[in-house]
């Protein structure tokens, strides 16, 4: 991932098989599936890679508990043989998780039991552990900060769990590795058009201001909350007869891992809203969400509400014999779901679908709109199939189901204290020990209680195209998720270094280090 490089790809004067618009889940598992399938493939990205709602997720790879009981077993089944593909194709990011769902109500745990069998056998053999009923005392045991006053037992099933960010810089080293084209911090500032027919792009490079032409026999546009803009500079069809992008926010809270200090995650199944939330251990903390409320203003940096943050803590302390606080929060960040409407409709963000959707304008613009980070493989492969009729291309069989991601065969060496910490990070740690091994230096801890590496943050910016100081310490590594005042600390550290690797003036480091501070204050806990 060399951006000078991509940067001279983009510049070559040729036609391009697919153009994708949008670096999230979405974009990048459709750019990786035209690769996959030998059509010359770019994706552009306006800021970076998983800016967005993609870096901001529950970190759940699952087929969707909650959504048997509104009856959508297609999705279901769906999810959870996706589900399966990337346990198998990423295992060095996705891996499997037991929850458990306790019980306080006579009779309740049967109930959870029978949905959850059902849940068993719409993964067929795609299943991990079957679920199962747990006594009190084996509730206790797996939640040992679990409230056991009037604790009845509970039912235990498994999911997946996954690092979100990193996942999208995998797919991203994958379309690389496969030959395709990856640029961030380039926007399409225009869709050129042919006729009555859009056959390319304008783009601006944000580092040089130089601006390009990108023809191309087919346009996705996959940047989710923001598809409306996209769709605003295509002409060719009224706002009346688009499809409609419903913004959902979802907010988490982080605390400490004393809050769940075991290897299992908690579901609270009964929430004053209807939906279910999860206390999950994440990166050596607890991650608590979600929220599911209805936006009108669309942000690049969404900000959870003081009502969403109660809330969180409300439940979760219903539960814990520990009741947390807004000062036991670390961090808080907030993403927004692009959810599929009806243009008018009023329903309730929680009860619309998580289903896509793929429409096409009469100029020939592709758009999807919907889905989660769990379908994203098969979302790319319906959206290329699709691509393929619009733009006539020959025909090629998606090659994605059983396509190993960047990464997952990395060995991790744990006898290294350099990279023995790094579990949770292995696309990153594959890396290590050579960049390491140039100054012994770089295998000092970057931030105090959090498990990175000085040598991390040269990875970053030489081999996964961090521009900025957010790049690194938001997605490249997780510190501002999991602790906001942490990374703020840190961040003098980071730019001396990335100024080195970019090298960058004194001035960009000093105004790096202001504009992160000012970003990673919104992630603290409200005063």
């Amino acid at each position: 991932m060399n951006r000078n490089l991509m940067i001279s790809m983009l510049a070559e004067k040729t036609t391009w098989d697919v153009v994708v618009i949008g670096g999230g889940a979405t974009g990048l598992g459709a750019a990786l599936d035209a690769i996959s399938r030998g059509y010359r493939t770019i994706l552009l990205e306006a800021a970076d890679f998983a800016k967005g709602t993609s870096s901001r997720s529950t970190k759940l790879i699952h087929g969707g508990v909650r959504y048997l009981r509104s009856g959508q077993i297609g999705m279901v089944r769906e999810s959870l043989r996706e589900r399966t593909r990337l346990l198998n194709n990423a295992p060095h990011i996705v891996h499997p998780l037991r929850f458990v769902i306790p019980s306080y109500r006579r009779g309740s745990r049967w109930y959870y039991l029978a949905g959850l069998k059902a849940y068993d056998f719409l993964a067929g053999r795609d299943g991990l552990r079957n679920s199962c009923l747990l006594s009190a005392e084996q509730v206790a045991q797996s939640l040992p900060t679990l409230s056991t006053q009037g604790l009845r037992g509970g039912v235990a099933y498994s999911d997946g769990q996954f690092n979100d960010a990193r996942l999208a810089i995998s797919l991203a080293q994958t379309i690389v590795q496969s030959g395709g084209v990856v640029l961030n911090y380039c926007p399409v500032t225009e869709l050129i058009l042919l006729g009555n027919r859009i056959n390319g792009v304008a783009c601006r490079d944000n580092e040089s201001g130089q601006v390009f032409q990108v023809r191309a026999k087919v346009v996705v546009n996959a940047t989710g909350v923001f598809a409306d803009s996209m769709m605003n500079l295509d002409l060719s069809e009224s706002i009346s007869n688009r499809p409609q992008v419903v913004p959902s926010q979802g907010s988490h809270i982080v605390l400490s891992r004393d809050f769940l200090p075991g290897n299992e995650g908690l579901m609270i199944p009964d929430t004053d809203d209807g939906r279910v939330l999860f206390a999950i251990p994440w990166e050596g903390h607890t991650l608590l969400g979600t929220t599911d409320h209805r936006v009108e203003h669309i942000s690049l940096e969404p900000k959870p509400g003081r009502h969403e943050i109660d809330y969180l803590l409300e439940h979760a302390g219903r539960y814990l014999v520990r009741k947390p606080g807004v000062s036991d929060i670390q961090s808080i960040f907030a993403g927004l779901r692009p959810l599929l409407g009806q243009p008018g409709g009023k329903k309730s963000t929680a009860n619309l679908s998580r289903e896509h959707d793929l429409h096409v304008s009469p100029a020939g613009l592709l758009t999807v709109i919907g889905g989660k980070w769990t379908t994203y493989r098969k979302m790319g492969e319906e959206v290329i199939n699709k691509a393929a009729t619009i733009g006539s291309l020959p025909h090629a069989t998606s090659r994605t189901a059983t396509l190993p991601l960047h990464g997952s065969s990395a060995v991790i060496n744990h006898s290294r204290p350099d990279t023995a910490t790094l579990s949770e990070n292995d696309v990153t740690a594959a890396g290590i020990p050579s960049l390491v091994d140039e100054a012994s230096s770089r295998s000092d801890l970057l931030i105090p209680g959090l498990p990175y590496v000085k040598a991390q943050v040269v990875q970053a910016v030489r081999q996964e195209m961090a521009r900025t100081i957010e790049d690194v310490l938001s997605r490249r590594l997780r510190a501002l998720l999991l602790n906001a005042q942490a990374a703020i600390d840190s961040a003098p550290v980071v730019a001396k270094i990335m100024q080195t690797e970019l090298q960058q003036t004194d001035s960009w480091r000093v105004q790096q280090i202001r504009d992160f501070t000012e970003l990673a204050t919104s992630y603290l806990p409200p005063v």
